[in-house]
């Protein structure tokens, strides 16, 4: 069992920059993969980005490419998400999630595990 908590949202000015983190219980987290998805208001669940248990394979969606960072520390049992040039089309929850396979996925039904979410507001 696995238990993700993520921190680090609020509202940024466009432009700006943010990172949250997500904090997972459990003596098996460097094993999982990781990822990050996101919901705006009134529109499906996308991909942002994922990575493999040991950081080697590293996803993103092309909407962030080039301005979302992806990292984990196994040590600290935490997944990062670096967020600059921020746009108000980033704006939505914020969800970690973590799979028991060794690669991530684009795919949201492939993680097992979801946390709660995190809020970013973007201002224009």
């Amino acid at each position: 069992q696995v238990q993700l908590v993520e921190s680090g949202g609020g509202l940024v000015q466009a432009g700006g920059s943010v990172r949250l983190s997500c904090a997972a219980s459990g003596r098996t987290f460097s094993r999982y993969a990781m990822g990050w998805f996101r919901q705006a208001p009134g529109k499906e669940r996308e991909f942002v980005a994922g990575i493999s248990w040991r950081g080697g394979t590293i996803y993103y969606a092309d909407s962030v490419k080039g301005r979302l960072t992806i990292s984990r520390d196994n040590t600290k049992n935490t997944v990062y998400l670096q967020m600059n040039s921020l746009k108000p089309e980033d704006t939505a929850v914020y969800f970690c999630v973590a799979t028991q396979q060794s690669q991530p996925s684009r795919r949201p039904n492939d993680y097992d595990y979801w946390g709660q979410g995190t809020q970013v507001t973007v201002s224009s």
